[in-house]
């Protein structure tokens, strides 16, 4: 099944409350006919506009190609939470590659967040970034874990954004029975999706990038210099970057043979008013800690962004509102029957330990994916650093390169099956509380 045109529109955004509340670029144009570039970029996401933007300055001819518009996938969908560090915390990082290791990988990530904002102030871009993101726990024991990893984070990471909220302050700031406390990261982040990419393709565009939209690559022949090839003509680039995640389909097994996609699910509901209070008392963004997360925050014009719900294959179900209503009841009973305006799906790439894959493909062929939902900052670094390895600085993305990313069991065949038992398990688990 290719996902690029499986549950959407050709070249149109979802009918999503992020498309209806930005303004829309011109279309590009599909490429047609013989093109060369000193780099070739596959994907019009945060990684793709990211890297363009930033080979761009750094002097290179740029060709971005996208399937269909510029932020179509997950970077023009998501929950837009900017996280700290990366996806897997500190203590899990740790565990896996030692101490020191994981405290390259935290600075890191911090730099993933000073990219974001550095961008957005500096091509004035009108993503409505707002500061804080809470975690938050259903049980005492997963409050525990949350309070100390923040005590960590502190005495280890020197990070003294942190705000430790027993019941009571989680009461006050998060106002929904579900929860028995968490702890508030005001060095992270949220804002529009949507907004923040099209500020990039606009960017990118300013700095020389050719992009052309509706121009799905189907075949990439490797060599020097690569040819790119799509159903109306053909690119020849020197490098070229592969930034598709979740919809890259097959067009590089070895990337899908460990970046699965998955979908997942948004409603927004109807303005609440002063009634926005009783859901959160601070204008911040929250993810709580079941495996299939729930994730939220308030819009602009004081509506429940909320994203959840279980996926089982890659169809998306006729009824999503009501889909994402049932976790949205489970946090807020109150917002049981309230009005849903704007519901959508999107597909999201995961990885076997939640960590990024970064490869080098062939000498000239880069390829960055598989953000396991923190990609607003980690998807956005990448891009940077895929760059940067183009122009010959290749540390940081050499790096990203070495986290562990397994292959999943059974290859892309077995895919669908996979996901199936996996969110049945851990959906399942999330509900006995597990």
């Amino acid at each position: 099944m290719n996902l690029l045109h499986a549950n959407d529109k050709p070249g149109a955004y979802p009918e999503s409350y992020y498309a209806a509340t930005a303004t829309q670029l011109p279309p590009f144009p599909v490429l047609k006919g013989a093109q060369k570039a000193d780099l070739c970029v596959i994907g019009g996401g945060y990684t793709g506009l990211s890297a363009a933007l930033h080979a761009a300055q750094a002097g290179l001819s740029v060709i971005l190609l996208e399937a269909q518009r510029v932020g179509f996938g997950a970077s023009g969908r998501n929950g837009g939470q900017l996280g700290s560090g990366q996806r897997q915390d500190q203590m899990e990082l740790e565990k896996i590659l030692g101490p020191d290791n994981a405290r390259h990988f935290w600075t890191l990530g911090e730099d993933a967040k000073t990219l974001v904002k550095t961008l957005i102030a500096k091509h004035n871009i009108d993503a409505e970034l707002k500061p804080g993101v809470a975690w938050t726990g259903f049980s005492d024991s997963e409050v525990h874990h949350l309070h100390d990893y923040a005590a960590l984070l502190q005495s280890r990471y020197d990070y003294d954004q942190i705000e430790v909220l027993d019941r009571n302050a989680c009461q006050a700031t998060i106002p929904s029975p579900a929860y028995k406390g968490g702890i508030l990261d005001i060095g992270a982040a949220h804002l529009h999706p949507l907004k923040f990419a099209l500020g990039l393709a606009a960017a990118a565009r300013d700095a020389g990038v050719t992009i052309h939209e509706r121009s799905e690559v189907h075949h990439i022949a490797h060599g020097t210099p690569a040819t790119i090839r799509t159903g109306a003509g053909h690119v020849e680039a020197d490098h070229v970057i592969l930034a598709c995640n979740g919809y890259l389909g097959t067009l590089e097994r070895k990337v899908a043979n460990r970046v699965m996609p998955i979908n997942n699910f948004i409603a927004v509901t109807e303005p609440l008013g002063d009634a926005a209070d009783k859901v959160l008392a601070r204008d911040i963004a929250v993810a709580d800690s079941k495996f299939v997360v729930n994730y939220y925050r308030l819009s602009a014009d004081k509506r429940l962004i909320f994203g959840g719900g279980e996926s089982y294959g890659y169809r998306f179900p006729r009824d999503i509102a009501e889909k994402v209503r049932k976790p949205m009841a489970e946090i807020y009973p109150h917002l049981r029957d309230v009005r849903i305006d704007y519901a959508w799906g999107g597909t999201l790439g995961i990885t076997m330990k939640r960590l990024p894959f970064f490869t080098r493909l062939a000498p000239n062929i880069l390829s960055a994916s598989g953000y396991s939902g923190h990609g607003v900052g980690t998807a956005t670094h990448a891009g940077q650093l895929l760059a940067a390895a183009i122009a010959g600085q290749a540390s940081g993305f050499d790096a990203m390169a070495s986290l562990p990313t397994p292959r999943f069991p059974g290859g892309p065949g077995f895919r669908t099956p996979l996901l199936i038992a996996a969110m049945s398990w851990f959906a399942l688990r999330d509900r006995l509380g597990l």
